[in-house]
């Protein structure tokens, strides 16, 4: 998205830079952007819900195969059957804030090239500072990502930061974790014994079988190597050769009815290095549904800034629930673009997910 088409009816020499640097066009250019943005797993797998209050209240527990009808004979009463029992997860949502400045020495160099008139420089400045903001509102997808996989993989997550620590305990089924016969790195290992029995656990305990797989690139990679998946794929008189991902995703599809999704999106984390959402040599089988939702509170922001009653501060809201802020700071002159969101994830069909690690019990 062009600067131009934010600030075409603006008179940009002697324009405040407190006129060009402003939450809605920071979240129309974030929208504009937005698009070309291939979409995170858990925002598939937990979509967003925007709630009231900063409590999260759900139940786990109510999964089960389905129980039969007692018989009874007739004229007599009914015998009452017992709920069952579920447990209920209370927790308050995280709060995440961060921010970045348009400082003044940014806006000298931004006078120089209003002052020449130079349409192009002006819009490299501003496209810097736009794309500069823009990570703050993916650095609050990312936060939301990392908190989704983390209890995807294990049932517990830990976000710590500027002296806060979030930490989530949502009780995964020890059940329902396991590690494969033969380890994947061998080639001797049955990768689809290990998946078939993790689905058969599943579908006994919740009634409800599992019809998706997710896993890295490095924990499929695995699989090509297997002695087992590579005679499979072999044709009849042929000697081994290397098997294509197309066709061990099929082979799987056919074999188990499991959609496989290889998940390699990677993050930036506290000391800098490149991280992958997804595990090393772990895999999650999941049921066809939805696993939870990605709960949204109203940000302080939003309540108490977005009507406008302020004449420093301007606010609008992008991805459901955050709130992009700018803020006028008069010593020294600048303009503080802050991003705040309340929000974690639930994990309502947590009892319906296995997590199969592909190294082998020692």
């Amino acid at each position: 998205m062009k600067m131009k088409k934010i600030y075409m009816n603006l008179h940009l020499f002697g324009t405040s830079i407190f006129d060009m640097v402003t939450a809605p066009d920071q979240a129309a250019y974030w929208a504009a952007q937005e698009q070309y943005r291939t979409p995170y797993l858990g925002e598939e797998l937990f979509p967003a819900d925007k709630q009231l209050g900063t409590e999260i209240k759900w139940a786990k527990g109510q999964s089960g195969a389905p129980k039969f009808l007692k018989p009874a004979g007739l004229d007599t009463p009914a015998i009452p059957r017992g709920r069952k029992e579920f447990d209920q997860v209370l927790t308050k949502l995280g709060f995440f804030k961060e921010s970045l400045y348009v400082d003044e020495d940014l806006r000298q160099k931004l006078n120089l090239v209003m002052a020449s008139g130079n349409s192009i420089m002006i819009d490299t400045i501003m496209n810097k500072i736009f794309n500069d903001n823009n990570t703050l509102v993916e650095g609050a997808a990312v936060t939301r990502e990392i908190m989704r996989m983390q209890l995807l993989f294990g049932g517990t997550a830990t976000i710590e930061g500027n002296g806060t620590s979030y930490e989530l305990d949502y009780g995964f089924d020890e059940a329902h974790k396991g590690n494969a016969k033969v380890a994947w790195s061998d080639a001797k290992a049955t990768p689809i014994e290990d998946l078939e029995d993790a689905m058969d656990k599943i579908e006994l305990d919740t009634g409800e079988r599992p019809t998706r797989a997710v896993m890295n690139a490095q924990t499929f990679n695995q699989l090509k190597k297997i002695e087992e998946i590579k005679h499979s794929l072999t044709p009849v008189g042929r000697e081994q050769a290397f098997v294509s991902k197309e066709n061990i995703l099929n082979y799987i599809s056919t074999e188990l009815g499991l959609t496989v999704a290889i998940y390699n999106k990677v993050y930036e984390n506290e000391e800098g290095n490149s991280t992958r959402f997804v595990p090393d040599n772990k895999v999650a089988l999941l049921p066809a549904s939805t696993l939870g939702y990605t709960a949204f509170a109203t940000t302080p922001e939003e309540s108490d800034l977005m009507s406008g009653n302020s004449t420093n501060a301007q606010v609008a809201v992008v991805d459901t629930g955050v709130t992009i802020t700018t803020m006028r700071k008069a010593d020294p002159v600048q303009v503080e673009t802050k991003v705040t969101q309340f929000s974690l994830p639930t994990f309502e069909n947590i009892d319906k997910v296995f997590v199969l690690d592909t190294v082998a019990k020692p």
